[in-house]
C-alpha cells in the first residue's frame, strides 16, 4: 500500500513530503485546497479532526501532527531517527520535540496571531515583539533558532539529513518568507551551522522533486521565494 499524504503546498506537510522523498517510499498526494477552507470541511475532519495540515493515511490507520509522523516513519522505515535501543535516540526525540513544540509553534503565532490573542491589533503587535524580541528572559525565536544552530552544527556534516534536519530547514524557510513583508527579524546568515544546513540539503534529490511538484524555486530553503504551485494554494 502507497501512503497518502494529505497536503497543502509550502505547509506542513512538506516536511512529511521530503521525509517519504528520502526514505524513497511510495506515496500520493491529496490536495487540502486551503484556498476553499478545504482544512475546516467535515470531509477532512473526517481524517484529521483537529483540521490541520498535513494527514498521513497508513497501513495502521491515518496519523497526525508532523513530529509524530516523521517518528511513526523513522520506526517503521529503520531510518530518520536513531533506532529505540540507540544511545543516541534521546537527542534526537528532546530536539525534535523542542522544534514542533517551541520552534513550530512560535512561528504559527507569527503567521496568524490572531488565533491566539483575538482581533486587537495592540495584542497581535506584543506577542509578535515578545515571539521575535531579543530582550528578557524568554524563549524567543532567536534564542530557540540559537540552540538549534548549536545543535546541528555538533552534527556530521556528511550524514544525511534526518528527521530533525528536515524539520529544522523546512522551519527556516518560513522564518525567511512569512508572513509575508514581515520577516526583517530574521537573517540566515546570523546561524552558521543552521545556513549549511539549509544550503547541504537543498541540494538533495528529495528536496528538488518537493520543490518541483509544490513550485518552491530552486533555492527553497537558504534563499526561498513564495511557492508557486501547480496546484492549490498555501495561502
Amino acid at each position: 500500500m502507497s501512503y497518502v499524504l494529505h497536503y497543502a503546498p509550502d505547509n506542513a506537510s512538506l516536511i512529511v513530503r521530503l521525509a517519504l522523498e528520502e526514505l524513497g517510499v511510495p506515496y500520493v498526494t491529496r490536495l487540502v485546497d486551503r484556498a476553499a477552507r478545504a482544512q475546516e470541511s467535515a470531509e477532512y475532519r473526517r481524517v484529521n479532526p483537529a483540521g490541520l495540515i498535513p494527514a498521513l493515511e497508513t497501513p495502521d490507520g491515518t496519523l497526525f501532527e508532523t513530529a509524530a509522523i516523521l517518528l511513526w516513519l523513522a520506526d517503521r522505515h529503520g531510518r530518520l531517527a536513531p533506532a529505540s535501543e540507540d544511545a543516541g535516540r534521546g537527542d534526537v526525540l528532546k530536539w525534535l520535540v523542542f522544534v514542533s513544540n517551541t520552534v513550530h509553534t512560535g512561528l504559527r503565532m507569527t503567521f496568524y496571531p490572531e488565533k491566539y490573542v483575538g482581533p486587537d491589533p495592540q495584542a497581535q503587535a506584543a506577542l509578535l515583539a515578545t515571539l521575535r524580541g531579543a530582550d528578557g528572559t524568554g524563549m524567543t525565536l532567536a534564542r530557540a533558532l540559537a540552540l538549534l544552530d548549536g545543535v546541528i552544527g555538533g552534527r556530521d556534516p556528511e550524514a544525511p539529513p534526518d528527521a530533525l534536519a528536515i524539520y529544522v530547514a523546512v522551519l527556516l524557510r518560513w522564518c525567511a518568507l512569512y508572513p509575508h513583508g514581515d520577516t526583517g527579524w530574521f537573517r540566515l546568515a546570523t546561524y552558521p551551522a543552521l545556513n549549511a544546513l539549509a544550503e547541504r540539503v537543498e541540494t538533495r534529490p528529495s528536496v528538488q522533486k518537493a520543490a518541483l511538484a509544490e513550485g518552491l524555486g530552486p533555492t527553497p530553503l537558504s534563499n526561498p521565494r513564495p511557492a508557486q504551485p501547480p496546484e492549490g494554494s498555501a495561502l
